[in-house]
């Protein structure tokens, strides 16, 4: 009876010892995780990002369509390197009429590019654009990009656009060009064919449909402030071949993109 007895009490004991070892475990865990520090990082975050420093509204875009030409002894034409491209033109907004070190750039990149839906037909490449050379079939090989591009800042009043560069207020834009290459090559036109021009209407000669050479993009645009504050947006674009009243086989295709994409600060 004693023994039963004893070993009743062992076992009051051993669980009144369980429960305050995990009510002293319960207490450290809550103390380490401190909700209130929690909350208030979730607040500066959420206040931070209250008040849009940059955004992008406005995309353009110019697309059209170049390729080389031979003249046959027939009198027909024979089309090398069919190649589609559009200029692209991001405008960033720092949303105010005055200038600070918070909405001022100190540096610009292109990260994570990919393309979300390449062509069926041809092949796709991004490159950095002289703005000089704005809707013009012209572009080198120099500034192909192949993952990402960072694009260096100046106060100064002239800028050589042959490299990536912007204004520090957010002036100009960023530039690129898409090219699809090779769409089409050595291919023979028929000979009722008498008149070409070096624009989109080649695609529709050449009997290309605007769905084989569609394409839509991804990258993240991220800016460094003068503060050293980062702030980062992931941006979609699909190539415009057509509109509502237009398409790129009537020529050239110009279409400005009203968007709404607002960079958020990283929480560091």
């Amino acid at each position: 009876m004693k023994k039963n007895l004893l070993l009743t009490i062992v076992c009051i004991i051993f669980s009144i010892l369980l429960v305050v070892l995990l009510v002293i475990t319960f207490k450290t865990a809550k103390s380490n995780f401190d909700c209130s520090s929690c909350v208030k990082q979730i607040s500066k975050l959420q206040e931070e990002n209250s008040n849009t420093i940059f955004s992008i509204n406005n995309i353009t875009y110019f697309s059209s369509c170049g390729a080389d030409a031979t003249t046959n002894s027939n009198s027909s034409f024979t089309i090398s390197n069919l190649h589609q491209y559009t200029d692209i033109a991001i405008f960033i907004n720092q949303n105010s009429n005055e200038l600070t070190q918070k909405n001022t750039l100190k540096s610009v990149s292109l990260n994570n590019i990919s393309y979300i839906l390449p062509p069926n037909e041809g092949t796709p490449n991004l490159y950095y654009k002289n703005i000089n050379d704005f809707a013009k079939d012209k572009y080198s090989e120099d500034n192909l990009i192949n993952n990402s591009i960072t694009f260096s800042t100046t106060s100064e009043d002239s800028i050589d656009y042959s490299s990536p560069i912007l204004y520090n207020n957010c002036a100009n834009p960023i530039t690129l060009t898409y090219i699809n290459k090779n769409i089409q090559d050595k291919y023979t036109l028929s000979n009722n064919v008498k008149n070409i021009s070096n624009n989109g209407s080649l695609l529709k000669i050449c009997g290309i449909t605007l769905n084989s050479i569609s394409c839509k993009i991804g990258f993240n645009i991220q800016i460094t402030n003068n503060l050293d504050e980062v702030y980062d947006c992931p941006v979609i674009i699909t190539i415009p071949l057509s509109t509502e009243s237009s398409t790129i086989y009537n020529g050239n295709l110009i279409f400005k993109d009203s968007t709404n994409y607002n960079f958020i600060k990283e929480n560091k």
